[in-house]
């Protein structure tokens, strides 16, 4: 095992440390880097694909992939989350398109969630209406705390990381956070009741 004396006990490394970490096989690094990443590259995953399962899938392959090819990631031609994330969604969108090929047998659990009542017209139609009111309730915030709050809810980021690529404090992060999602919870609540 190699290690690196310069990842320290705790994780506020930089993503480029512990990356750079990976390259050389430390372990440390590489725990670090799994535990900040996990839940953003599943979520993107989850998103893209539909699934749990295979979302997981395509994370641990995205995983798989960067942990690989850590020592040619260039720092100049961008961040660590943009390289991590990109090579998620690419994943994710190759699993979409080798799973459209393949033909569904109707016993299979998908064709049957397919054809189940949770996908009629009526069931989508109260989706479209339920995300067009949390979208007009995100929109109403401000624009600080909109930003926040995407930036935790949809793209899984810390509190720390929202402070850290902002330039605020943390404090000021968790409030922007904790004060917009109680303004969207009571848009969605105001919007629900006309």
């Amino acid at each position: 095992m190699v290690t690196s004396r310069w990842i320290s006990r705790d994780d506020s490394a930089s993503d480029e440390a512990l990356l750079a970490g990976v390259a050389i096989g430390d372990e440390r690094a590489g725990l670090l880097f799994v535990r900040r990443y996990q839940r953003r590259l599943y979520g993107l995953a989850l998103g893209i694909v539909g699934d749990s399962g295979d979302a997981e899938d395509v994370a641990q392959e995205a995983f798989i992939r960067i942990f690989r090819h850590a020592q040619v990631f260039d720092v100049r031609r961008g961040a660590v989350s943009t390289w991590a994330l990109t090579i998620t969604r690419n994943l994710a969108i190759d699993a979409m398109r080798v799973r459209r090929g393949v033909p569904t047998d109707p016993s299979d659990r998908v064709f049957l969630e397919l054809t189940s009542g949770h996908h009629q017209p009526e069931n989508a139609a109260i989706a479209t209406e339920a995300a067009r009111r949390v979208r007009g309730a995100i929109m109403e915030l401000p624009v600080e705390q909109r930003r926040a709050v995407v930036l935790a809810a949809l793209y899984g980021r810390t509190a720390a990381e929202i402070a850290e690529v902002d330039g605020i404090a943390l404090g000021t992060a968790k409030s922007r956070i904790r004060l917009g999602m109680a303004k969207l919870r009571q848009g969605v609540v105001t919007e629900e009741a006309r």
